[in-house]
């Protein structure tokens, strides 16, 4: 396992040795995912041996759950305090730059735990909620509740989008990026958002009576790996899920891995179709990027398993496959990309895919975790981030 930053000098205690643990364990864990990390590697990484872990924390699912913890709590501090809008957010942005890895630890590792350690993080995440939804409010006292709370859940999804991307702008540039998008989505004018829709019938149950045994398969695993995990999920119970006993399932796939890039192949190859449908009825750049976001808002709140397979089970594929996974998602984004510099001449690639990013986290975020499920106001304000030139304060 490759080095994380420099590691103290052993057999020396440093007084700081509980944050240097937390801080190496959030970088493990974000750049190579829970399972693939184990308390040895996170010794290595702070300089110490395992068993120094210990005298600090009970076993690796307790250490996540500190990291998580003090990922968020700054977020929750900074939106507690009463201040002026501006200095806020600019203070919000300069922690999403410091806690970089929180989006990805919350919304991808921390399933990993236990349910009772997962309510202590969900306490947590509805008072950062709760902050910002105070915030959203401090730039528009008139805001319905739901329409408050909408923009509070898109701010924290806009201030973590950077964890899903590898992409590096100069500090103050990237704050000052970050925080344009938080002041848009605060200044946008007051909305009726519609309610949440009744669950749709599952996928399963909808086509059970003209799937071929394959779709059922898929729908059946897509379901089950997306509530689970995928290290949770058996073959047998994707079999049963699909209402094929014992050992037919391997007449379709040869593993359970196999199973997994099925789902995931299947997804891009429908993101891919509608990018290449989209690009070839769309002329103008900015009508071609409402469109894709239109479209990808569809997909993502009815297909909500597939993001969160995306998101959190990809690092499950073979090296080869996961890579061209990877490459994929790249070339999709690069797409959007490309569309938004040309409809923006004043963005340069690096600040385009920043807000690309950001759009697209938010959808992620509302199809997957969000309190509101208006595919219309995700629209809005995701063609605004990436549109919109902020207005000067």
């Amino acid at each position: 396992m490759a080095e994380v930053g420099s590691p103290p000098a052993r057999n020396t205690r440093p007084r700081n040795r509980r944050a240097l643990i937390t801080a190496a364990a959030a970088e493990l864990f974000h750049r190579d995912g829970f399972d693939q990390v184990g308390m040895s590697d996170i010794a290595e990484a702070v300089g110490v041996g395992s068993s120094a872990l210990y005298r600090h924390f009970a076993g690796k699912q307790q250490l996540l759950t500190h990291v998580v913890l003090d990922e968020l709590h700054p977020f929750v501090e900074i939106t507690a305090e009463p201040g002026d809008v501006q200095d806020v957010v600019a203070r919000l942005a300069a922690t999403a730059l410091d806690h970089r890895q929180l989006g990805v630890l919350w919304q991808r590792e921390s399933r990993r735990l236990p349910e009772e350690r997962r309510d202590v993080l969900r306490g947590e995440l509805r008072e950062v909620a709760r902050g910002l939804t105070g915030l959203a409010r401090a730039f528009q006292r008139e805001l319905g509740d739901a329409d408050a709370r909408f923009r509070a859940w898109c701010m924290f999804s806009v201030l973590t989008s950077p964890s899903y991307h590898q992409v590096q702008l100069g500090r103050r540039e990237f704050e000052r990026l970050l925080g344009e998008m938080v002041m848009i989505i605060g200044t946008r004018p007051p909305q009726e958002l519609a309610p949440r829709p009744e669950a749709r019938p599952d996928q399963l149950e909808r086509f059970s009576g003209r799937a071929s045994r394959r779709r059922l398969l898929l729908a059946a695993a897509t379901r089950l790996f997306a509530d689970a995990g995928y290290t949770k999920v058996t073959t047998e119970d994707v079999g049963a899920a699909a209402g094929i006993a014992g050992p037919s399932l391997y007449n379709y796939f040869a593993s359970k891995q196999e199973l997994l890039s099925a789902v995931i192949t299947r997804g891009n190859a429908w993101l891919e179709v509608e990018l290449e449908r989209t690009l070839a009825t769309k002329a103008d750049p900015a009508e071609a990027l409402r469109a894709l976001l239109r479209s990808y808002i569809r997909f993502a709140f009815d297909h909500g398993g597939f993001i969160d397979i995306l998101v959190s089970e990809v690092g499950h594929l073979p090296a080869d496959e996961r890579h061209r996974a990877r490459q994929t998602q790249h070339s999709y984004v690069a797409e959007w990309v490309g569309l938004l510099c040309e409809a923006r001449p004043e963005l340069d690639p690096v600040r385009s895919r920043i807000l690309v990013q950001a759009a697209l986290t938010a959808a992620n975020d509302m199809a997957r975790t969000g309190p509101i499920r208006d595919a219309v106001a995700v629209l809005r304000l995701g063609s605004a981030l990436m549109l919109e030139t902020p207005v000067e304060g």
